[in-house]
């Protein structure tokens, strides 16, 4: 399984660089709301919360928009079948996924592109 993870023992600066490719990449503009990663005050310090692609959102996907891709692991939105109706997102214990008004509602698929950006090499993508 292909996974975006934290590295642990490196500290995130929140510069806020991961967010700005993921956004950039996926939407065109870096916006407050639209990117597949979070980052959230942790003591004193600031932490990314990424997807973990444990299936929760689609479990609650009621139009069968979302499913595991059997080769890398990850769980992929059909954007054809998605209805933006938001019960995937709710679900989503991580709160990253991204629920942008008229169109289907996206998620990490462990692209990549965060980790390059990430001046700080907070993140990584692993085979599990």
């Amino acid at each position: 399984m292909k996974k975006l993870t934290v590295k642990k023992n490196v500290e995130c600066m929140a510069c806020l660089e991961c967010v700005r490719a993921c956004s950039e990449a996926f939407y065109k503009e870096f916006h407050p709301d639209y990117f597949a990663i979070q980052i959230v005050a942790k003591g004193t310090g600031a932490k990314p919360n990424v997807c973990i692609q444990c299936g929760k959102c689609m479990n609650a996907c009621e139009h069968d928009a979302i499913t595991q891709n059997p080769k890398t692991g990850v769980y992929m939105i059909n954007k054809k079948n998605c209805v933006g109706c938001g019960k995937c997102v709710e679900a989503c214990p991580m709160h990253v996924m991204v629920h942008k008004p008229e169109m289907p509602v996206s998620k990490c698929i462990a692209c990549g592109i965060c980790v390059k950006a990430c001046p700080m090499e907070v993140l990584e993508i692993v085979e599990k």
